[in-house]
């Protein structure tokens, strides 16, 4: 089980996220701002931050790097709906160690979920 953050400035994508990754017995904590879910990171021990690169007032991959200078260890899933080769080597030179595409697939988010709390600080592969 572990703990784990999604942030998506659509709240039924965070839902969605939950209802999913509850099921296999982790814990979810969901957040639509930017900030709320830095300050998370500030105050819990997090093992995973799920995080979309398109939000309200930072992009993923910034709130990443500012997750990473408050818990170094964090493991991290950039969800994007538009994915290019720029967007994926950035968020691998942040950390980032999955990439998923949306709309979010079950499968796809249980498996990439596994593999990144199984793997610890591993590359990134495409969707």
């Amino acid at each position: 089980m572990a703990e784990i953050i999604a942030l998506d400035d659509v709240y039924d994508a965070v839902i969605l996220i939950k209802k999913i990754l509850n099921k296999k017995g982790h814990v979810v904590h969901t957040f639509t701002e930017e900030e709320e879910a830095v300050d998370f990171v500030r105050s819990h021990a997090v093992d995973l931050a799920i995080l979309d690169i398109k939000l309200k007032k930072m992009s993923g991959i910034e709130v990443l790097a500012q997750m990473k200078k408050i818990l170094p260890e964090i493991r991290a899933i950039i969800l994007t709906g538009y994915p290019t080769v720029e967007t994926a080597r950035e968020a691998i030179s942040l950390g980032a160690n999955e990439y998923c595409v949306k709309p979010i697939d079950k499968e796809e988010l249980e498996e990439k979920v596994s593999r990144v709390l199984g793997e610890g600080n591993g590359g990134i592969t495409a969707g």
